[in-house]
């Protein structure tokens, strides 16, 4: 992303939340996602597995591209979707496909 250029927090929420576009540019995706301990392709991992885990689909179709930035395939996000159906329901899996298909056949 441009210096210039708003971050996904700030187009959606500017300034109705600022409070919250900062923490999620400048804590969550500035120190959290930067730290060592974990690579980035391991980070959307476990992202992507909370998201669908909570059934929330919203940010789902945003880490799920993140995560084939670092390094994920689309086959390997497929197959975690599948896995987490027997963990986490039927209906956080399927809802969470759907969101996949749509960002991965269009």
């Amino acid at each position: 992303m441009a210096d210039n250029e708003p971050s996904g927090a700030a187009r959606m929420f500017g300034d109705f939340a600022p409070q919250l576009v900062h923490f999620t540019d400048t804590v969550l995706f500035g120190e959290v996602w930067e730290r060592p301990g974990l690579s980035p392709r391991d980070r959307s991992l476990i992202t992507v597995a909370s998201l669908v885990t909570a059934g929330s689909t919203e940010q789902l179709r945003h880490h799920l591209g993140r995560a084939k930035d670092n390094g994920l395939s689309e086959t390997e996000l497929i197959e975690a979707i599948t896995h987490l159906a027997f963990y986490t329901g039927w209906p956080h899996a399927m809802s969470a496909m759907a969101v996949a298909k749509d960002l991965f056949t269009n």
